[in-house]
């Protein structure tokens, strides 16, 4: 998937958590960002930072799912994994056997074969340590940074039903001891009703 495409399946509340740690913790990347988009779109900024801050994120977000933004759409996600996301880099790095600067920051080439049994193990890992729809993002995002992604990583990308981005539906569970037939209620027929005395 390319970033617009990202954008446009994960769960919103990432986008949220994303757009809100960088205005709390690294304003200059927000504005920076949002400047970008609206002049993407032919607006001025200020029409965006007039708006309340939940309306910007959302018109960023939907802006982020547009193809001209990928761009800074793979930016924003690169940055925010990298300044706020360290510790599940770390360990999908040290679980490869991927070099970095001890901050997650890949240092050296990137490997040409992920070994798929490795990369199970590690992924595992990040799913029962870390917000399931990060680890999810982040597989999506570390794949887009060779051409073509690598075997291993898109056959679990595209198989593994962990590997969700946004909302599923949640199952719909029976009540215990009440079978399929017994949930199924039956319309009463139309009683013609007697006619009340007055």
């Amino acid at each position: 998937m390319k970033p617009h495409e990202l954008f446009k399946e994960i769960d919103p509340a990432v986008v949220t958590e994303l757009f809100t740690t960088f205005r709390d913790e690294d304003r200059e990347v927000y504005k920076s960002a949002l400047t970008s988009l609206a002049q993407s779109r032919k607006l001025r900024p200020v029409f965006i930072q007039k708006k309340p801050v939940v309306e910007q994120i959302a018109w960023m977000h939907k802006t982020l799912m547009l193809r001209g933004s990928d761009m800074v759409g793979e930016h924003l996600l690169q940055v925010w994994f990298m300044k706020f996301q360290q510790p599940l880099l770390i360990r999908f790095c040290d679980g490869m056997g991927i070099g970095h600067n001890g901050e997650g920051s890949v240092e050296g080439e990137l490997p040409a074969e992920m070994d798929a049994a490795k990369l199970t193990e590690t992924v595992d890992g990040l799913y029962a340590d870390f917000n399931p729809r990060i680890v999810s993002l982040y597989l999506h995002l570390f794949n887009l940074q060779r051409p073509g992604g690598w075997d291993a990583l898109a056959d679990m990308l595209a198989n593994d039903g962990r590997i969700v981005l946004g909302n599923v539906p949640e199952p719909q569970i029976e009540p215990e001891g009440v079978s399929e037939e017994a949930a199924v209620v039956e319309p009463e027929p139309d009683v013609p009703q007697e006619p009340q005395e007055q």
